[in-house]
């Protein structure tokens, strides 16, 4: 009796508490997320259980979720009610690769409900990381008395306790970990490893300590043979996963040029891998305007080379449009912060060229501004490669006038605002930022517009609901007018700027903003105020941006613009074609090139004389010779362009029908019609879709032309909605400006509701500059509405 009741005691003993299936769940999910970020996730096949098992979210669904998840648990660690820590081998099979990262799980019973930090050590381990620290393979440590010789010392090893992961414990009774471990060497290396939760906390009698005997998989070198579309070598994206679904190389504390937060790596022609044997899906591609090639590679025991050509179906650049984006950063956002401060020159250009991004602009900005700002030379930087070049400039973020909008600012030639040498003196107002970069020649344009502008009532609640589930509303028409918020960090202040003139380098008064950023926030906030305002008769230009890798960390160039240049590519000469409007937006997966805009008439010829049936009249090109067609009275405008776009075979859904406020915000799958691969290329005058026609995207680059009556003093333009756009040819009827009036009255109202939410961010000092710089703008919508 005494011995049934002893073991009836220990078997009570020894069962954990209870799994609530809530916490257990929404714990499972995150470990879910965590590992698809860290590039190694589940199988599909154990995706499907884990997901059924969290919509089931019942008690008999934990046992089922319980049997996935401890087949990738490598050790099984146990929290006493005392607070010691015992841990056993795990059931996961203990495999490493060579110059590799894998990543197991930890299965946590922990009985005395600890909050504390688990910590994990191994003699056979290399030095500890610091949270927050950027992932790096170390070098070794000096070696401490009772420390194993430094040839022991082949593994490396973290406890990942990043978001979407919390760094303590839950308290829960059952949870999971992930550690990650990494092998310098091959073959069958053997390590121990024990578990803590703080000073003391280990079992005592080596319960708290395991040792695990791990194959570890030797590395081949693959040699890379990569070569753009003329054979030449090149830099190029690559995506290599095994079958698994693991990332190779492994995200899991990678180090610049590569960045943890990429599943893909960028690699030139005679530059090595290595790779464990096994057979990998790898995924080839040199940015949007390529087609990717994805193949099946096997390696089996010995190096060896891949060669990889890439695949155009589309080089705007041979007709002298020439990429770039406006707005990446080197540091802050999902870049490594401490204790590199961000990365370098040589890493982001690297990104650009496998991206076939022939202009990056390194904006630097708030994070890290003190040490990326040793960068800044005024120009290209030493390592851009024809025609890739790389330049540091400036975004005003996090620091100065930033509250009332970020402003990019290129071509600067000097990048510190007089008065000290960081950040703690810049100007709160916009326009003073603005007035000190022009005077100096500076490019300038508020980033990211679209950030406090959305078209959405705060006091509709239909409106909000409908918004939310996409349901179509004025939320998505253009041009709308719903004043909106202006209450974020987007071309806000632009609506008082865009109507002041300051000094330029000559002394000569010159537009206060050049151009407004485009591709990076909701297409319908960021165009609406454009449309307005130029109807109110200003001419502020369009770029595109990808703001990497705050917005997007997906790649550089997401965002583009193309400019055309007749001379030879330079970053200055690029950046004045912005200016000037010789430029269109794109995703850089459609195309409206070589815009024009003429008049067609038809000649009067003696008769019986032969001569050509039509002849176009003042052919005005964008961009060029402040891209104005004049006629002194209403007529037919015959508008031309060469477009090209490509759609995946296959359409996407999840994107077509998205709401607008939801990534990618600019995609041309957005614009696709129906299940069909045509997409409307469409003709705006003042800010209205007037003509449209379809083409296949199919890739080819087709000629287009509309016939466009003008009866007014117009700006017009061509868009595919969502993926391109072009900068605006102002058609000037009999000499008359081009005034909306309820665009005026639109922005007129803007103009307060920007000042309700932005005076209080002034600062004192300049509440006077604000004051006349808001009336100065009240009273240049007035003067126009009284035209």
């Amino acid at each position: 009796m005494k011995t049934s009741l002893l073991f009836l005691a220990v078997c009570l003993c020894a069962h954990a508490a209870p799994v609530e299936p809530q916490p257990f769940f929404a714990a499972t999910q995150r470990l879910i997320d965590a590992t698809t970020i860290l590039g190694s996730p589940f199988t599909p096949e154990e995706l499907t259980t884990l997901h059924a098992c969290i919509q089931a979210h019942d008690a008999a669904s934990i046992s089922k979720a319980q049997t996935v998840l401890d087949s990738h648990a490598l050790f099984h660690v146990t929290i006493t009610p005392e607070q010691r820590v015992k841990v056993e081998r795990g059931s996961a099979k203990p495999t490493l690769d060579e110059s590799g990262w894998r990543q197991y799980l930890v299965r946590i019973e922990n009985e005395a409900g600890v909050t504390a930090r688990l910590a994990a050590t191994s003699p056979q381990a290399k030095e500890v990381y610091v949270k927050g620290s950027p992932p790096v393979v170390p070098n070794v440590k000096p070696r401490d008395p009772g420390q194993p010789p430094l040839a022991a010392r082949w593994l490396d090893m973290h406890l990942f306790d990043s978001p979407p992961l919390q760094p303590t414990l839950s308290g829960l009774g059952l949870e999971y970990r992930i550690i990650q471990l990494y092998s310098s060497e091959a073959g069958k290396r053997e390590a121990t490893f024990s578990f803590d939760t703080g000073q003391g906390t280990q079992d005592l009698g080596f319960r708290a300590e395991t040792s695990i005997l791990f194959d570890c998989r030797p590395a081949r070198e693959v040699t890379l043979s990569i070569t753009d579309e003329n054979g030449k070598p090149c830099m190029a994206e690559l995506l290599i996963k095994d079958h698994a679904g693991r990332i190779y190389p492994s995200q899991i504390k990678r180090i610049a040029p590569d960045f943890f937060f990429h599943p893909q790596i960028y690699r030139g022609d005679g530059e090595i891998l290595k790779l464990p044997d096994g057979a990998y899906d790898v995924t080839f591609r040199r940015g949007p305007e390529s087609i990717p090639e994805q193949r099946t590679v096997k390696i089996t025991g010995a190096n060896t080379t891949l060669k990889f050509q890439v695949q155009r179906w589309i080089d705007p650049s041979k007709l002298g449009w020439w990429s770039g984006d406006h707005h990446i950063h080197a540091a802050g956002c999902a870049h490594y912060s401490v204790p590199s401060m961000g990365v370098h020159a040589p890493d982001m250009a690297r990104h650009c060229m496998g991206e076939d991004l022939k202009i990056g602009a390194n904006l630097t900005w708030g994070p890290c501004f003190d040490y990326q700002k040793q960068f800044f030379t005024g120009k290209e930087d030493k390592e851009s490669r024809f025609p890739f070049l790389l330049r540091y400039d400036v975004e005003v973020s996090g620091f100065g006038s930033h509250k009332s909008g970020h402003l990019c600012l290129l071509k600067l030639k000097e990048q510190m605002y007089p008065g000290d040498d960081s950040t703690a003196h810049w100007p709160t107002l916009c326009l003073n930022t603005l007035k000190w970069a022009k005077k100096q020649g500076a490019l300038c344009g508020p980033a990211h517009s679209g950030w406090g502008l959305q078209p959405l009532a705060e006091n509709d609640p239909a409106r909000k609901q409908n918004y939310k589930l996409g349901i179509p509303s004025a939320t998505d028409e253009l041009p709308n007018f719903i004043i909106p918020p202006f209450n974020g960090i987007g071309a806000n202040e632009y609506i008082v700027d865009v109507t002041h003139l300051v000094e330029g380098p000559d002394g000569k008064p010159v537009p206060a903003v050049d151009f407004l950023s485009m591709v990076d926030t909701p297409h319908t906030w960021e165009l609406n105020i454009w449309y307005h305002t130029l109807n109110a008769g200003f001419r502020t230009r369009i770029s595109g941006e990808t703001d990497f890798p705050c917005i997007y960390g997906e790649r550089v160039g997401l965002g583009r613009a193309y400019v055309k240049l007749d001379g030879r590519l330079t970053y200055d000469a690029w950046c004045e074609g912005i200016r000037s409007g010789r430029a269109y937006v794109s995703d850089g997966k459609s195309h409206l090139m070589d815009f024009k805009a003429a008049v067609p008439i038809i000649p009067e010829l003696p008769k019986g004389a032969q001569g050509p049936k039509e002849v176009l009249m003042n052919p005005t090109e964008m961009g060029v010779k402040d891209s104005e067609l004049r006629l002194q009275m209403p007529m037919t405008v015959r508008l031309t362009a060469k477009v090209a776009a490509r759609l995946d075979n296959k359409p996407h859904p999840e994107i077509l029908s998205a709401p607008v406020d939801q990534k990618p915000f600019w995609d041309l799958e957005r614009a696709r019609l129906g299940t069909s691969s045509n997409v409307p290329v469409e003709v705006i005058v003042n800010g209205v879709s007037v003509a449209q026609k379809n083409i296949l995207a199919d890739g080819t680059t087709r000629d287009i032309t509309f016939d466009v009556p003008i009866s007014k003093s117009s700006w017009v333009a061509l868009r595919i909605r969502a993926s391109s756009h072009t900068n605006p040819i102002f058609v000037i009827v009999n000499d008359k400006p081009i005034r909306e009036k309820p665009s005026l009255e639109w922005c007129l109202k803007c103009v307060d509701q920007c000042w309700s939410q932005k005076e209080a961010l002034i600062d004192p000092k300049e509440h006077p500059d604000a004051v006349a710089a808001y009336d100065h703008a009240r009273q240049v919508y007035r003067d126009r509405l009284a035209e």
